[in-house]
């Protein structure tokens, strides 16, 4: 693939200098359609079952692309008050939110029932809170399956070397602690990390997760987790997460429990960056192309306070040039470094890249962005947050958040 955003018409009716142009530098920018199209695919993993996939507030949590995930039938779920307010404020119903708690107090966990949603807890001294606050109550237990996956050791959720859940050897305390308080446990839910490819330690996690699901007798829905894979080398072929096959796999090891067992309880499901990472980009601009000691660097405004998941997590985003309103697909090719503005070494999009020749005033298209993207903005050197940007159905560019002026720097200050 040459050009994965001409390929799809990502920016519609414009071209991405036209979006700099009239909504600043840099920004990000999302498809509609694509979005769209990914709901969908998650919300039919499992036709032949009572299910719901939840939108990860956490991915994306613009109210525009929230409202999409309401009216596309997802549910979702929240780690903090401000999640859960945010997605009341896109329409959510309070049965539609499912509260993740990890190491709260009891202030927050105060706030998420007095909303009326579901809680869940992941750790016994965070039942016994719940106990305590809640006696009588309803509420799910994060399990840890002992079985994790994922492209990063700091995005596993589960397995034996992380924070997460109540390991499974403890359910004979949770049940414990259960009838002190006379607790209902209607729920269980695991998460065993993000962007897995291969979908074979999911379902392994999951033949797990359905024996566990036998200690419970009140089970009224099981949350089974998710972190599906987005393609991020898009560009050197990378093929899709296999959902197709993955869904004829999973409705069979779901039916056969169900056969064997007699229940018959709400399954649920987090599919996480898969729902919008492919529907968004981040534009910049190449404002200098220099070489330093051998190697050569290409300077954007694309800083790490912007997109941080390089720096952190060592990620990998394929990179676009654009010129003239075209991709640059053919010519001379050099390896550049694709670095941002900020005051650090470590501010670097992309590493020894091999991309077209680039010249200053390029505009820089970093894909697969709509995940962890502006969730994790910050404002850094005082830097400015872009702006975000939806192209609608129709090929119309509509503002979904505006860009951020020097006066927010202060808006929080008693002065």
């Amino acid at each position: 693939m040459e050009s994965y955003t001409q390929d799809v018409q990502f920016f519609g009716n414009y071209t991405p200098e036209e979006l700099l142009k009239k909504f600043g530098s840099p920004l990000y920018v999302y498809n509609e359609k694509i979005i769209r199209r990914q709901m969908k695919r998650v919300a039919g993993i499992l036709p032949n079952h009572r299910f719901t996939s939840n939108f990860s507030i956490k991915t994306n949590s613009n109210l525009t692309i929230l409202k999409m995930a309401n009216e596309e039938g997802l549910n979702c779920d929240a780690m903090s008050p401000g999640e859960i307010f945010v997605l009341k404020k896109a329409g959510f119903p309070s049965d539609h939110i499912f509260y993740v708690s990890n190491n709260v107090s009891e202030e927050e966990m105060k706030y998420a029932l007095d909303a009326g949603v579901v809680v869940s807890v992941d750790s016994l001294p965070q039942l016994e809170m719940f106990g305590r606050i809640c006696p009588g109550g309803k509420l799910s237990v994060r399990l840890n399956p002992g079985v994790g996956a994922g492209h990063h050791e700091k995005v596993v959720t589960a397995g034996k070397k992380t924070k997460f859940g109540i390991a499974a050897q403890d359910i004979p305390q949770v049940l414990e602690i259960a009838k002190k308080y006379d607790l209902h446990i209607i729920g269980i839910n695991q998460h065993i990390g993000s962007l897995f490819m291969d979908y074979t330690p999911y379902l392994e996690a999951i033949k797990h997760f359905l024996i566990y699901a036998e200690s419970f007798d009140e089970l009224e829905f099981m949350d089974f987790g998710g972190g599906f894979g987005t393609p991020y080398h898009k560009l050197a072929g990378e093929q899709e997460f296999d959902m197709e096959n993955f869904k004829v796999e999973l409705d069979k090891l779901l039916s056969d429990w169900k056969k064997e067992t007699g229940k018959d309880v709400l399954f649920k499901m987090e599919p996480g960056r898969y729902i919008v990472a492919e529907g968004g980009v981040l534009l910049g601009q190449a404002y200098s192309v220099k070489e330093n000691y051998g190697h050569k660097y290409v300077g954007t405004d694309i800083g790490m306070n912007v997109l941080i998941r390089p720096e952190l997590y060592d990620s990998w985003h394929d990179v676009e040039i654009y010129r003239d309103g075209k991709p640059v697909v053919d010519g001379p090719k050099d390896i550049y470094s694709v670095v941002g503005n900020i005051c650090e070494s470590g501010d670097i999009v992309a590493k020894d890249r091999e991309l077209p020749v680039v010249k200053e005033n390029d505009v820089v298209c970093v894909l697969d962005a709509g995940a962890y993207g502006y969730s994790m903005c910050s404002n850094y050197n005082n830097r400015l947050r872009p702006a975000e940007v939806m192209i609608n159905n129709q090929g119309e560019a509509v503002l979904i958040r505006r860009r951020d002026t020097y006066e927010d720097l202060v808006r929080g200050f008693e002065v």
